[in-house]
């Protein structure tokens, strides 16, 4: 604290005769309290359009720039009430409550691994349409992704 104290009390002339300089130090400790929190993103969202009318998968991957690890506790969507987590361990699917994202990192939703299932769908989904998913955290705040539907078949390019 005293050298945030000494910092600012010595810039204040500088601040006087050129007025960003203290701007400029206070944008630096904002950063500096953002890299303690999650910094999530989402990417490669898609829906394979589902074979039967009331069940379907999606796929996404959140990455997080962060310093901070989170957890993905909820997914909601329009299309359907029931959306659960699920892993994949061998060939045994199980239902998770959350799924980590880890700090500098990402968690990965893939065909054959962890994924998200959608039950009681409010319709089937065509291809070329987009779903909207709201992705909720334990820490950061909401992420609502727009997911479009691909063909049954469709392999994401990596």
């Amino acid at each position: 604290m005293r050298k945030t104290t000494a910092a600012t009390a010595a810039a204040l002339p500088l601040v006087l005769a050129g007025g960003l300089l203290l701007l400029t130090g206070c944008q630096s400790e904002k950063d500096a309290l953002a890299s303690d929190k999650p910094g999530l993103s989402v990417s490669g969202a898609y829906l394979p359009q589902p074979a039967m009318t009331d069940m379907a998968a999606a796929y996404l991957t959140v990455t997080n720039d962060g310093a901070k690890a989170d957890r993905l506790t909820k997914v909601t969507s329009p299309l359907s009430g029931d959306i659960t987590m699920h892993t994949t361990e061998g060939s045994q699917m199980k239902h998770a409550t959350s799924l980590d994202v880890p700090a500098k990192g990402e968690l990965k939703l893939t065909r054959g691994g962890t994924h998200l299932m959608l039950g009681k769908l409010d319709h089937k989904p065509n291809v070329g349409e987009k779903i909207e998913f709201t992705l909720h955290f334990a820490t950061a705040g909401p992420v609502k992704v727009q997911v479009p539907v691909e063909s049954t078949t469709f392999r994401p390019k990596d």
